[in-house]
């Protein structure tokens, strides 16, 4: 095994133990086995997927958002101590039939859910499976580089699932203006050309203007409905419907302002969809799809997209706290008023 020199023994770590509070305790550095990094944590961005583990506790370290660079390596790795990269979040086995075809996010032998079922990035230092690990160009700022995880990766595949039915798409709707939204807006703008519409809907103005700055046009529910959005900017419909909420009512709003031939596609997780099979789907050929995370090999392109358009990126990003603050981050980040919300150890 190697690793530099000044490796620390111990750390410091925030622990999630339910009702919306964190302490903090200490926990042994991890040793990297065979196959192995050790990631010194650079940064580590905040999700709403989280929630969970802030309200009902959580008995790993959380953070499935990481950017850091390695600083151990155990037996059988190639990696250079002192690379920079991120973390995916699926420890994917890279065997199965779904890995081979590179379907990682649907890997039949997931071995880890780093910061759900293992150690994540709120530590200062974790332990990962080299595959997961994937070396970014050292220019670019390990603080940005985690929107390759969730915000681009996760943005850019819903978007690319939607092509999969859908080839000439002209409109998008976003549902929910929250990091993730704000990850499908933007990817909808890089992917499929600046000039395409891409009405986005929430209730909170503050993401909203957030939204309308990256290029969106703001659907604001608290004060009118998305058709008529919709019909005040000149359309009668969208191409393709990408709910972030996982709310029942975003879910059937999106699927009404679609097109003939739309394509609705679900990322957020949460509630149901109620769908009149004949009328909603049949007549209108339109379909609706799942969208999970994201693969590995998206990883490869949308770095060579930050690296062009990393300013344009960097406006999703709204706040940082030290790992010191990171109660204080949680309790803003889910009254609403952020965009992405990063802890910088």
């Amino acid at each position: 095994m190697h690793q530099v020199a000044n490796v620390p023994q111990t750390m410091i770590v925030p622990l999630f133990v339910g009702q919306g509070k964190i302490e903090y305790g200490e926990k042994p550095v991890p040793i990297p086995g065979k196959g192995q990094l050790l990631i010194q944590v650079k940064a580590n961005a905040l999700c709403g997927s989280d929630r969970s583990q802030f309200y009902e506790g959580s008995s790993v370290t959380p953070g499935h958002e990481a950017a850091g660079i390695v600083a151990g390596a155990g037996e059988g790795t190639s990696t250079v101590i002192g690379s920079h990269g991120v973390v995916y979040l699926m420890d994917f086995c890279g065997e199965c039939r779904n890995c081979r075809q590179g379907f990682s996010n649907q890997c039949l032998h997931k071995r880890a859910d780093y910061g759900f079922t293992h150690d994540g990035g709120y530590g200062p230092y974790m332990v990962v499976n080299e595959n997961v690990f994937f070396q970014i160009d050292a220019s670019l700022p390990l603080s940005e580089a985690t929107m390759l995880l969730d915000i681009m990766g996760t943005g850019g595949h819903a978007i690319k699932r939607a092509q999969l039915v859908h080839k000439d798409i002209t409109s998008v709707l976003v549902t929910g203006a929250g990091p993730i939204g704000l990850g499908v807006l933007a990817m909808a703008k890089l992917l499929l050309g600046d000039d395409i519409p891409v009405f986005i809907m929430d209730f909170v103005p503050y993401r909203l203007e957030l939204a309308e700055k990256m290029g969106a046009i703001p659907v604001n529910l608290g004060a009118g409905s998305v058709l008529e959005t919709i019909r005040k900017a000149g359309g009668s419909g969208v191409d393709i419907a990408i709910d972030t909420s996982g709310k029942t009512a975003g879910r059937r709003a999106s699927l009404e302002a679609l097109h003939q031939r739309g394509v609705l596609v679900c990322v957020g997780h949460g509630e149901e969809l109620n769908l009149h099979v004949s009328s909603d789907l049949i007549a209108a050929e339109r379909a609706v799809l799942g969208s999970e995370y994201f693969q590995y090999g998206e990883i490869a392109d949308n770095h060579r997209v930050i690296q062009n358009h990393l300013p344009y990126l960097q406006q999703i990003i709204t706040h940082r706290f030290s790992l010191d603050r990171i109660q204080e981050a949680y309790e803003l980040f889910f009254q609403g008023d952020t965009g992405k919300v990063l802890i910088e150890p």
